[in-house]
């Protein structure tokens, strides 16, 4: 049997504090965290994320995260006027030269008489000084000027605001990159949205450029911040698009009757033991110095009964399947890194969780599996064969289904100790997470 390295317990949460108490603060941890930015300032090395709230919190590892506070007082004048509000939404930020640039949403609930405004400082800590309004919308207007993030064009080094949510879904317009405002009137181009019976709720979209592939993958959150929220992604060689899924289908068509456009890589979820969790959304995604990459969302403890419930950050380590679509680890990231595994290794006994979309989108429950000793593969009913095709590669066969996935040493959050982690990708296109049991 391989030796094996896990990584060391986490640091526990503080007690879960009062929905009503919303302001985060150093006493919460990362609770309150919604709608979270991450970036890594190149300058200090160190991770820095961005919430609603205009809150600012920093790391060295990922792991351990310490609050620097509001980095933006308040929005400019031209956006209070507009909406007649001063909350600031899921800002994000690029770096620009020497100038750090924060884009922040500027609305109230349920409207589109919205303002996404630019600001700016010349530390990622801030203080982030308003520059101006980069885009304005109105309740006559298909579109909702929230949830910006900004895109590079890998070959033109032109740079895009993706934004929107409901209605008539994400768009993305172009930038001038010496002001960092809109270099274009209009909405631009619309690249994802959804049918009228799912209340056309899709939000929070953010774009990567995976270097590697020559794909951009666009992640977009589905479900309106309830219990069925959840994250997709699909992907295009243009930045503009369309970005299609798994399937070929595009993330632009309204023609969805199943609910089952976009890649489905993270929905509510539980397993057989610990707190059951509901509605990951509003995702950003880290490409680290090292090459890793890192699903950020926010995240709440399962709750059907109407009453608010605090969001929390959830962080996820990414894998690329071999014909490149990102699937997120089976738990939140412990400081983990992959290992050689052998199938002495890999045997036992496991929880799984089958992310596949349903309408509505269901929190998905675990089941036991097993993968014995000679190759036999147990899911429930279900049998089939497994094997180890490289030292960090597990597959599955049953039926007519193939499962590939990243084996990997990680932490059991929900009983607290360290485990196996599995996470895959059908050749039907559902992802599937897996922990070994003790």
């Amino acid at each position: 049997m391989s030796t094996i390295t896990y990584p060391s317990m986490p640091p526990h949460l503080p007690p879960k504090p009062a929905s009503r108490a919303r302001d985060l603060c150093s006493a919460n941890g990362t609770w309150f965290t919604h709608d979270p930015a991450i970036f890594r300032d190149a300058e200090s090395g160190r991770y820095y994320l961005y919430s609603t709230g205009a809150f600012c919190q920093r790391s060295e590892d990922l792991i351990h995260w310490e609050y620097v506070g509001k980095v933006v007082e308040r929005p400019p004048e031209e956006s209070v006027q507009w909406t007649g509000s001063e909350d600031i939404w899921a800002p994000d930020i690029v770096k620009t030269g020497n100038e750090y640039r924060l884009y922040c949403s500027n609305s109230s609930w349920g409207v589109r008489q919205s303002c996404i405004f630019l600001a700016v400082s010349s530390s990622p800590e801030g203080p982030f000084i308003p520059r101006g309004c980069v885009l304005k919308t109105t309740d006559e207007m298909p579109v909702n000027a929230i949830d910006a993030n900004i895109i590079e064009d890998a070959d033109t080094h032109d740079m895009y605001m993706l934004y929107g949510s409901f209605w008539g879904g994400c768009h993305m317009i172009r930038l001038d990159r010496q002001t960092g405002l809109a270099a274009e009137s209009g909405i631009g181009v619309c690249v994802a949205r959804r049918p009228a019976y799912t209340d056309r709720s899709i939000e929070g979209p953010y774009m990567i450029y995976h270097r590697e592939s020559g794909y951009y993958f666009l992640f977009v959150s589905y479900g309106s911040l309830k219990s069925d929220y959840n994250i997709r992604v699909g992907r295009s060689r243009s930045i503009t698009g369309p970005f299609l899924d798994y399937h070929g289908r595009d993330l632009a068509d309204i023609r969805d009757d199943d609910c089952s456009t976009g890649l489905m890589i993270s929905c509510g979820y539980r397993w057989l033991d610990g707190i059951p969790y509901m509605a990951p959304g509003h995702n950003s995604v880290l490409q680290d110095s090292d090459g890793r990459m890192f699903l950020v969302s926010h995240i709440r403890q399962l709750n059907f009964y109407g009453t608010p419930e605090p969001s929390l950050l959830q962080i996820r380590q990414l894998y690329m399947t071999p014909d490149h679509w990102p699937i997120a680890s089976s738990q939140p990231y412990a400081g983990e890194s992959l290992q050689p595994l052998t199938a002495e290794d890999t045997a036992g006994y496991y929880e799984r969780i089958c992310l596949a979309p349903t309408v509505p989108q269901g929190i998905q429950h675990a089941h036991p599996c097993v993968l014995a000793d000679n190759g036999r593969l147990e899911i429930c009913s279900v049998t089939g064969t497994w094997r180890m095709a490289d030292p960090h590669t597990v597959i599955l066969q049953y039926g007519n289904t193939t499962e590939r996935l990243t084996a990997s040493p990680g932490w059991d959050h929900e009983l607290d100790r360290p485990t196996l982690l599995l996470s895959g990708l059908t050749d039907q296109g559902i992802c599937t997470w897996y922990k070994k049991r003790p």
